[in-house]
């Protein structure tokens, strides 16, 4: 099933790059990516230079966010957590507007030239972290279905403050600001991914290298600690993850919605397991491919309108949430 998952990443792939105001056969995308030439020369730079840094973005976007999303469930033991739901995102976006309206006011730049680069990144990690560390405390002390509310309501706190925050900021910076908020896999570029791929990358890995203390964690605090795992450093990992995976994804991309929560069920539903040395794997190449099929729908040719991304993240994840609702899912067994 997993391969399977990764051939639906690739067909996901090609046809994103095929398909667009212009469209490029297939088969030429092939030629392109393995290094021949084009049958027209225009061909090889929309491919290359518009569409894969694109695609290569909502790859790594889907599969981060179905990987936080995971890793988030399993620890908070919600069904319905997810760096969306509970207000990580918005953290993020509040350390990121933060950060535009310090530099704005010390150094008097536009905010053109704050979006981007490492303290832009290390500032939306460090507010998603610090609503992970809010999450995390009172989770420990309420129920799943107050955690829930506990994380809607830090995240409304969090968009309040970015709100008055953009009192702060002149029309210019403004706009890029709400435009970067709106969620989009398209703003990457090239030199972007070289930041941005291998930050993710190191998330991927200290999820995958979390599998087995959250195996242990299905079992409860003192089943974990039987099997030699501990509950506080198992967390401690998986907050950091979350921070990276999550708060470095929306330093580039926005907040983009219901990946996070949607992903991990439906591999839950197609592997039909509760391991997470099958699950994170198949979260990753899941949520890859859903990020890219979303960004697939947001560029096609409309004649009229162009779609916003978290409109179509909320068609294909909302029904998913829903469902989980309805019947209850646990998500923690199989």
């Amino acid at each position: 099933m997993l391969v399977s998952l990764a051939g639906l990443c690739a067909v996901a792939i090609l046809l994103t790059l095929s398909t667009g105001t212009v469209s490029v056969p297939i088969g030429e995308v092939v030629t392109i990516l393995t290094g021949g030439v084009a049958e027209r020369a225009a061909w090889s730079q929309i491919v290359l230079e518009f569409r894969l840094p694109r695609a290569s973005t909502a790859l790594l976007g889907g599969a981060a966010l179905g990987a936080a999303g995971l890793l988030m469930q399993t620890i908070f033991r919600n069904p319905l957590a997810g760096p969306w739901v509970l207000g990580v995102s918005d953290g993020a976006v509040l350390g990121v507007t933060t950060y535009a309206v310090m530099v704005g006011a010390v150094a008097g730049e536009s905010t053109s030239f704050v979006l981007g680069g490492v303290p832009f990144i290390v500032t939306a990690m460090l507010g998603a972290v610090l609503v992970l560390a809010l999450i995390g405390v009172i989770s420990r002390r309420v129920g799943p279905v107050t955690v829930l509310v506990a994380g809607l309501m830090i995240g409304s706190i969090a968009k309040g403050l970015v709100s008055l925050l953009f009192h702060f900021l002149d029309r210019e910076q403004m706009l890029i600001v709400e435009a970067w908020t709106d969620g989009t896999f398209a703003a990457t570029r090239v030199d972007e991914l070289t930041l941005l791929g291998p930050l993710l990358v190191v998330g991927f890995v200290a999820a995958i290298a979390a599998a087995k203390p959250l195996n242990g964690l299905l079992l409860g605090e003192r089943g974990a600690e039987s099997l030699g795992v501990s509950p506080t450093r198992t967390r401690t990992h998986v907050l950091l993850t979350v921070m990276v995976l999550a708060g470095g994804l929306t330093a580039f991309t926005g907040p983009v919605a219901f990946l996070g929560v949607a992903v991990p069920h439906m591999a839950r539903g197609i592997l039909k397991t509760a391991d997470h040395r099958v699950l994170l794997p198949g979260v990753l190449l899941l949520g890859g491919a859903l990020g890219v099929i979303a960004d697939l729908v947001v560029h096609l040719p409309w004649s009229q309108r162009v779609l916003h991304l978290n409109s179509v993240t909320a068609l294909l994840g909302a029904p998913v949430v829903l469902w989980a609702v309805l019947v209850r899912r646990r998500g923690f067994a199989s």
